[in-house]
Order: C-alpha cells, then structure tokens, then sequence
C-alpha cells in the first residue's frame, strides 16, 4: 500500500494570523481619506463650516456620556483654531466671583497646522488626549491610532453645536491674565485680517455661514443633502430665476468639502448680516419644495445643472 504523502501536512496557520492580517487591513483603511467624515452627526454642517471658513468662534463640545464620565467634569471646548494652530491644548484661568480660586478650561481645535486626511479621526484623537492633559499642555498634532474610537463614541452625535462667534481672536487670552509676547503678538496679526462673520441661525435650516471679505459679502451655506438631489433642486430654482436671496445678492457657484455641498453667493456688504435672515429662510423653503420633486429634469434645468456642475470646486 502507497504511503500517505506528507504534504501539507504540517499544523495549519490558526486563527490568530487571519485575525492580524484584518486588524492590519483595518488599520489601512482607516487612514484612506474619509469621503464624508462628518456623516451622521446633527452637527456635521457646522463641523464642516468651522473647519473650512469660519475664522473665529468656540462652543461647547457635548460629549457622550460614558466619555464625560472619563472627563470627571472637566468641560470641553470645540474651537475653530487654538494659538499656534494646535489640536487642543488646557490652561488654568481665575474662577468667576473673583474667589482668587483658578479652574481648567480644555479646547481641541478643526483648523491645525498640521493635519491628517480624516478630520473626525483627527478631532477623536484631540479629544481624547485632552480630556486628562496636565494644566498648560498642549498637542501640537493629533495623531490617531487603531485603538482611537470613532468619533461618534466620543461626542453625543445626536446634538447640534451651540456656536459663540467671535470677530477676533482675544479669546485665546484668558481673562485677567498676562500673555507672553509671542501670544500677544499671534492675537495682534489674527485680528488684523480677521473677516467678520456670523450664522445665520434659524431652526430646521442648515448651517448658512454670513461672511463680510470687503467689498463684497457672500453666504456660504453648507447643506446635508446627497449631492446629486441637492444639484437638482439647485437647478430647478436655477432656470426658474429662484436661486436667489433677492436683490444685493447672486449665485456664485458651490463647492465640495469633506463630502458635502456648499452653496455659495454674493452679497451687498452694506446690509447687516441679519438683514439677510428672512431672505434665507424663503429660499430655504423654495429649496426643500424643490428637493421633494422627483420628476424629471427639463431641457433648461438641465442646462442649469451642467452650469452648476461646470463651475464646481472641491475643497477637500
């Protein structure tokens, strides 16, 4: 009788080497660019907003809960750049009553000088470090791992921001305190350029971002609506004349950031940017009927749409 071959007959790799080989392929993919970061929390328009154009403005970051446990009180604040451009840093500042008692104030920061292609793993990664940092360190980079939680675990996802914008950036001082130099004269060269800006806040409407550059005003409004219904809907107000906040005002174009749209238009700087609030709301209203009909394109809003589309730019 034949012997029995031998080959392959040594033990066969177990289970472990498989499991390695997908922590490995996850940890890759991980890396790769997020297409929508953002997607699925309330506040993923003013994310968006606050990481691409808002220059100044800070708000409370809402943490979920097993995470604010971690924190043991220690508050957390979203801001849109911290001194330096860095993730997130915490500083000690005098109690409120004039107690001479100090207190810790944490921030973490979208807009950082130096930055990976996913902004939420970024804003995980911050704030995590940031929640047991010493008073007066800071996080010059965030850098996330395979272990860093998505952000959706470490913020509330379900509640929207409540923003405090500031047209300059004295905030970095901490009151009653005595900057260093360097600070000092950080604070001084931000507020020079510095472009007023305000929200333009209403209930139901996404995050419409009011913003004087000089001679002209624009309105910068990041929408949550799949790209490709929200072109429609652009194009139907298009060829229809509607796509308008009204005399003072025109339709620039849009533009793509972390995976959503962001219409944009022009406006006469000379009315104050709460003058521009009912305006919005009606278009915002025309929008949403718009966005409800499926029915087909005709000639001229597909002409529309490719106009639209033609003057499209992607941020990131």
């Amino acid at each position: 009788m034949a012997k029995r071959s031998k080959r392959n007959s040594a033990p066969k790799e177990g289970g472990s080497r498989r499991a390695e080989k997908l922590a490995q392929r996850q940890a890759r993919l991980a890396e790769l660019p997020a297409r929508r970061p953002f997607e699925g929390l309330a506040m993923e328009c003013d994310l968006v907003a606050l990481r691409e154009f808002v220059p100044s403005a800070v708000a409370a970051l809402p943490l979920a809960s097993s995470v604010a446990e971690q924190a043991a009180g220690r508050q957390v604040s979203l801001a849109t750049v911290l001194p330096g451009a860095v993730a997130s840093l915490v500083r000690k500042v005098a109690a409120a009553g004039g107690s001479g008692e100090e207190t810790e104030e944490a921030f973490v920061a979208l807009q950082l000088a130096v930055a990976s292609d996913n902004p939420a793993r970024d804003l995980a990664a911050a704030t995590q470090w940031v929640l047991d940092a010493a008073p007066g360190a800071s996080l010059p980079r965030a850098s996330a791992s395979a272990e860093t939680p998505p952000l959706k675990e470490i913020i509330d996802a379900d509640r929207p921001l409540d923003i405090t914008v500031h047209n300059d950036f004295n905030w970095w001082i901490p009151e009653g305190s005595e900057p260093a130099a360097e600070v000092a004269a950080a604070v001084k060269r931000a507020n020079e350029v510095i472009m007023p800006s305000a929200r333009l806040g209403v209930e139901g409407m996404s995050a419409a971002w009011w913003v004087d550059a000089g001679e002209k005003a624009h309105l910068r409004w990041v929408r949550p609506e799949a790209e490709e219904a929200l072109m429609r809907a652009l194009a139907r107000l298009h060829a229809r004349g509607e796509l308008t906040l009204g005399e003072g005002s025109r339709f620039a174009g849009s533009f793509r950031a972390h995976g959503v749209l962001v219409p944009v238009f022009d406006l006469d700087p000379e009315p104050h940017h709460e003058e521009w609030l009912a305006p919005t709301v009606t278009l915002q209203e025309r929008l949403l009927d718009a966005l409800a009909d499926e029915t087909p394109l005709d000639s001229a809003e597909r002409r529309s749409r490719d106009g639209i589309i033609g003057r499209q730019v992607t941020l990131r």
